[in-house]
């Protein structure tokens, strides 16, 4: 009989859900672990070595934990669940000119769903994860908070778990430093997985080039985009580009041509094929609109509140009052901030705690 009760623990063959697995199996959990293929290099188009959690190496390396522990390890493919709704997600949003995020959404509707499916049928109480981040519950809300390591934190992607998957999840590097647990390795005698790389490419996209693997995946994209206009703020054609869904709102680089001075995408318009650029002050914001809302430290913002925003994952955050308005969110900043990308994801703090996030609809100035 276990002391802890058991918990399947989400691993990617990476030294973080390792470690977890071998910390909760040492605290006295009947450890459960399962690898989720996601994903494969045949399905996407790229032609880089097979690396990441979905890899042949990876797996094994995962497997050979749970055989040193002596826990049981499962794989399952999620490849379809995961391409139906992330790969097609994230292809749709460049379509229609926005910025898509497929971290959050690989979080919130598949890994999670799929690991609390599987901790089900496995009699599981909980599930881990590697994460960097907390969990924390006040009265009868779960939410999660930055992790102690605020270089690795991935509060940010997990904003949209709901109360269900909050409930039974278990961060347990939240309280650690990187630094920390790749010691923790070294001293248990793991020091290849101490020293393994790490990837922070989006995984179906192992080469980083998302536009080759739009192309890939929408026949005749080329043709159907080709030949749009770059216009500046007032209208003027500036220039010809080579299809809006190849640019983002901030970019700088991979312009295609020089312009004498820096210019940045300003907007992008899918209906008229058009990228407007501009100065970078012309990128500055101080209003947006947020939608398709997942909230968790509160169950609804009653009135307008302070907070800080996030409006990407490497964003510092910044001062904001927010206003619940049915089912989307004002913000409205108390500085200009610059780079907001439709389709990205807007996540709210409470200090370290995260109120809740959401997908941003639109950036204005008032």
């Amino acid at each position: 009989m276990s002391k802890h009760g058991r918990v399947l623990v989400a691993m990617s063959g990476g030294i973080d859900s390792s470690i977890v697995a071998r910390m909760l199996h040492d605290e006295g959990y009947e450890v459960i672990g399962i690898t989720m293929k996601t994903w494969d290099y045949q399905s996407s188009g790229g032609s880089k070595k097979e690396t990441g959690c979905c890899s042949l190496d990876s797996i094994n390396d995962a497997r050979a934990m749970a055989v040193e522990l002596g826990f049981p390890h499962y794989i399952i493919d999620i490849r379809e669940e995961f391409g139906d709704y992330v790969i097609d997600n994230f292809v749709e949003e460049y379509m229609a000119g926005r910025t898509p995020n497929p971290c959050v959404l690989c979080n919130t509707h598949i890994k999670w769903e799929a690991l609390l499916k599987r901790a089900d049928a496995l009699n599981c109480a909980y599930i881990a994860t590697g994460h960097y981040a907390k969990l924390k519950q006040e009265k009868n809300r779960y939410f999660i908070a930055k992790a102690k390591d605020l270089t690795k934190d991935q509060s940010y992607v997990l904003w949209g778990l709901s109360q269900e998957c909050l409930s039974r999840t278990l961060f347990p590097l939240g309280d650690y430093l990187k630094k920390d647990i790749k010691q923790m390795a070294r001293d248990w005698g793991y020091r290849e997985l101490a020293d393994k790389s790490e990837s922070y490419e989006i995984c179906f996209v192992p080469d980083n080039d998302y536009r080759g693997f739009l192309k890939r995946k929408v026949p005749g994209l080329e043709n159907k985009v080709k030949g749009g206009n770059f216009v500046d703020i007032s209208g003027k054609i500036i220039g010809r580009h080579e299809g809006y869904p190849f640019y983002t709102i901030g970019q700088r680089r991979g312009l295609g041509m020089a312009f004498g001075e820096p210019v940045f995408v300003t907007r992008i318009d899918p209906d008229t094929n058009t990228v407007t650029l501009g100065k970078e002050s012309d990128l500055n914001r101080n209003a947006m609109r947020v939608y398709k809302l997942n909230l968790q430290k509160f169950a609804q913002i009653e009135e307008e509140r302070e907070v800080i925003t996030k409006v990407r994952y490497r964003h510092p955050g910044a001062p904001s009052v927010i206003g619940q308005d049915a089912d989307q969110m004002q913000v409205h900043f108390d500085t200009w901030v610059q780079g907001i990308a439709p389709g990205q994801s807007a996540v709210f703090y409470d200090a370290d705690d995260v109120i809740g996030g959401g997908i941003i609809l639109e950036s204005y100035n008032l």
